[in-house]
């Protein structure tokens, strides 16, 4: 709501595409998830709340912070499209904004497992972040 607030962003296995993701009743966590957050396909209002705030539904013509997406393969949570599909629509609406996706082949929802494979994902986001604030070239 105000890109401007900020200079970069990690968005880890992020929620982005809630309208499309909430309409799927054939998805595992959709259906149970109705209760706190409302069907969408039975109670237009809650439709309407879901798409004013759905980041990927509210994507404009804007620049964006610098942003580092992540996503896991095998996440049962946030399926892999979403955080892609989001990404590609933000580089499509705003081409000067510096976009990252970085897709974990072989993780799920909480990232890489594995002391040293969570520190080197740690370690590039701090690396994305020194970089986007101008502190290190990368």
């Amino acid at each position: 709501m105000a890109p401007d607030f900020f200079r970069a962003l990690v968005a880890q296995v992020p929620f982005v595409d809630c309208v499309t993701t909430m309409l799927d009743d054939e998805l595992p966590l959709t259906v149970g998830e109705w209760e706190e957050w409302g069907n969408p396909l039975a109670d237009q209002e809650a439709y309407n709340r879901m798409l004013s705030y759905s980041p990927y539904d509210n994507v404009r013509e804007q620049t964006y912070p610098d942003l580092l997406v992540t996503s896991g393969l095998n996440d049962p949570r946030v399926s892999y499209w979403e955080p892609a599909k989001w990404v590609a629509k933000i580089r499509a609406l705003s081409p000067t904004t510096k976009v990252l996706l970085k897709t974990e082949l072989g993780a799920g929802h909480g990232g890489p497992s594995g002391r040293y494979d969570a520190w080197k994902e740690e370690a590039l986001v701090f690396a994305f972040l020194l970089n986007s604030l101008g502190m290190v070239e990368i």
